[in-house]
């Protein structure tokens, strides 16, 4: 049987790593060091899922019509929900959102000339705001 051990894999041998000693930077008067710098920085963890489920707003005629009417309308991502979709409008427009309706828009085919194709489908979302709060979806 010891015959076969010649063939075994041998176990590399595990190497003992030596801890380099850090210098510390000197702290500078209004500066504070490496390890203030990531504890006491605030982060947003919010505005991370905000563009990861909105797109980008979807500008129609009807979805003029329905600002008048407090509702907003998105192009989302495919993957994203309602709680997805509530809390990223809420992260970057600060409104209060009282309904979220979603559609999913089917790709359909298309001609050009000899060409056949499939134009893209996608999913929108009708956000629906409390009365009196307005979003500003385009910059003037």
């Amino acid at each position: 049987m010891s015959a076969f051990n010649v063939f075994k894999r041998k176990k590399p041998e595990k190497k003992k790593i030596e801890k380099k000693e850090v210098k510390k930077t000197p702290e500078v008067k209004g500066r504070p060091s490496e390890k203030m710098q990531k504890a006491e920085l605030p982060v947003k963890k919010g505005f991370n899922v905000a563009y990861r489920t909105l797109k980008t707003p979807h500008i129609t005629e009807k979805a003029g019509d329905l600002a008048k009417k407090n509702q907003y309308v998105f192009k989302i991502w495919p993957g994203a929900n309602k709680t997805e979709i509530k809390k990223a409008i809420q992260d970057i427009y600060g409104v209060d959102v009282l309904d979220i309706r979603i559609i999913k828009i089917s790709r359909k085919p298309r001609r050009l000339g000899r060409q056949r194709g499939w134009r893209e489908g996608y999913k929108k979302a009708i956000i629906k705001i409390k009365e009196g709060q307005k979003m500003e979806i385009l910059p003037r």
